[in-house]
This record gives structure tokens, C-alpha cells and sequence, in this order.
């Protein structure tokens, strides 16, 4: 496929295909590209060439990815991932095709990244028995200047 291994966004391998992103690959027969016109800029020129660039990744042939990161891929993907399990991601923001192209790659490759990284679980903690008792403590003396302002009404 031509572009397809553009050394600043993908690198062929020469046994497991495309790389999208540090350690995940795809064959290079899950990764397909369509060209279209494009509504975006470019003047007289989106009615006579195909700028738009539109990425079709099969979802199931990339490799590198832990049951967990596939689960948030799909999750993070949203509208983005296809009835058929493909991811499809379309760029139509620049005036080149090949720029078009290095966008929808670009994206790809931070959607990947956010579905790698394993979010921290959150652990559960209680304030302590000395902070409880400080806050109880700052209420009490507020309450006490709030008192104190408070006018006999007895004269």
C-alpha cells in the first residue's frame, strides 16, 4: 500500500506488518485507506482532487494489545468504531493529501496510546481521628467568634 510506512508515523516490520504505535501491530491487510473529496479547505481544489483521507483498522488483527487495553480501545474509539469491528478515523482538515493522511495516522496512534496506559485504581482512604477532631475544633471556635457578635437584646 503506498504511504502506508511514512517513518515518522508508522514502520514496516517485516514479519508482524504495520506498527502504530511502540510495540502494536497490524498485517498490513487490516490497515486500509480510502481517498475522497474533501469539504475542507482548499479553494476550487476539493472539487477536483482527493484530499480526504479515511483509515479503516481491523480491530481484531492488532497485536500488542492486553484484553484490558482492547476493552478501553473500544470504550475510548466510541462512534468511531464500525458495526464490522474496524476502527475508521477520516481527516479532511488539510489542503494535501498526504498531510490528510499523516492526521489520521496521528490520531490512531494517540487513540492507541490512551487504550495502552492503565489507569490508576483509586484506593479508598478515611480522614484520621485527629483531623476529624481539628475541623470539629475550627467549627466550634467559629461558632464561638459568631456568638460573640450576637447583641444581648437584655438592657
Amino acid at each position: 500500500m503506498p504511504g502506508i510506512n511514512s517513518e515518522t508515523f508508522v514502520r514496516k516490520e517485516p514479519a508482524s506488518g504495520v506498527e502504530l504505535a511502540p510495540g502494536i501491530f497490524a498485517p498490513e491487510s487490516a490497515v486500509r485507506f480510502q481517498y475522497a473529496r474533501s469539504s475542507g479547505p482548499g479553494g476550487q481544489n476539493v472539487n477536483k482532487v482527493n484530499t480526504k483521507a479515511e483509515l479503516w483498522v481491523t480491530a481484531s488483527a492488532i497485536t500488542g494489545l492486553t484484553d484490558a487495553a482492547r476493552l478501553r480501545l473500544q470504550q475510548m474509539a466510541g462512534h468511531r468504531w464500525t458495526i464490522a469491528g474496524e476502527i475508521h478515523i477520516a481527516s479532511d482538515t488539510e489542503r494535501r493529501q498526504e498531510a490528510n493522511r499523516g492526521e489520521v495516522l496521528t490520531r490512531l496512534r494517540e487513540l492507541l496510546l490512551q487504550a495502552i496506559h492503565e489507569p490508576k485504581k483509586r484506593r479508598k482512604t478515611r480522614p484520621s481521628r485527629a483531623s476529624k477532631r481539628r475541623r470539629v475544633d475550627g467549627k466550634r471556635r467559629r461558632g464561638d467568634i459568631k456568638v460573640g457578635r450576637r447583641s444581648g437584646g437584655e438592657e
